[in-house]
């Protein structure tokens, strides 16, 4: 069973209830996989409205984010072509490309939908001459380990963006790997000492921060450092501008939750 938690929320009503709807259709049809009889029909007919309600879901989602501009729609795009596409695969298994489907929807709202808007709501903020790597006030959980850290991974991704500015530097590949290294390895790090935290004082939302944090921590695997290569400036600038509004989002909608105990 796939829960839709509240930490799957992301503030805009029909959107949130799409994804209500498409976690049900997938566990629909996973309930139905496991009767001991099951008619081929049923399976695929259940399959064909997952298919069709995904492509009905995308299709609102994206006009929003054009509504809004919202800087994410090409890689969202992109990311839902890849959802149907995999959908059509005739060499997998049904139950295969459910798996994967399922773990595919956790992963994109709470890696890529919970960023919708925020990018906006951002770009006020800048307007408000605010610093956007500055660790305000409003980030701290009032758990020292964990602001302490969060306040590292902030001036982590400052030192990327400061790579942005530096005009004499013309190759910046190595710089741009050390910093991703860097991040990479203090991310985990992070995970594992905020996990251990909420861990010891039982707190109930901890597996789906488990979730969220594999998921980010997964994105940042996902980094195909030949793309970066091609294009190093613009590479970097979409990088910064992700890494920032994730942190930002997870920290206001998930981390500020953990009780201070």
């Amino acid at each position: 069973m796939y829960q839709f938690t509240e930490d799957c929320f992301i503030g805009v009503e029909q959107i949130d209830n799409e994804h209500r709807r498409l976690f049900e259709l997938v566990n629909e049809t996973a309930d139905l996989l496991m009767k001991d009889k099951v008619s081929r029909s049923d399976v695929t007919d259940l399959f064909q409205e997952l298919n069709d309600y995904a492509v009905l879901h995308f299709s609102h989602e994206e006009e929003y984010m054009q509504e809004i501009n919202d800087p994410e729609l090409p890689r969202q795009k992109e990311m839902h072509q890849a959802f149907v596409d995999k959908l059509k695969d005739d060499n997998e298994t049904v139950k295969n490309i459910l798996e994967f489907l399922a773990r595919w929807l956790f992963s994109h709202i709470l890696s890529s939908d919970t960023m919708i808007g925020v990018f906006k709501k951002m770009d006020e903020k800048t307007e408000e001459k605010r610093d956007p790597f500055a660790f305000t006030d409003e980030y701290r959980t009032g758990i020292s380990i964990v602001d302490e850290e969060h306040q590292e991974l902030f001036r982590i991704i400052r030192r990327a963006n400061d790579l942005i500015t530096v005009e004499l530097l013309h190759d910046k590949f190595d710089e741009i790997v050390s910093v991703l290294n860097e991040l990479r390895d203090y991310t985990e790090k992070h995970f594992s000492d905020e996990e251990e935290y909420m861990a010891g004082i039982n707190y109930e939302g901890l597996e789906a921060q488990k979730k969220t944090h594999e998921m980010f921590v997964d994105k940042l695997n996902e980094i195909n450092l030949d793309d970066l290569d091609d294009n190093q400036q613009q590479y970097l600038i979409e990088l910064v501008d992700f890494l920032l509004m994730w942190l930002v989002n997870h920290i206001l909608k998930m981390d500020k939750k953990i009780p201070n105990k």
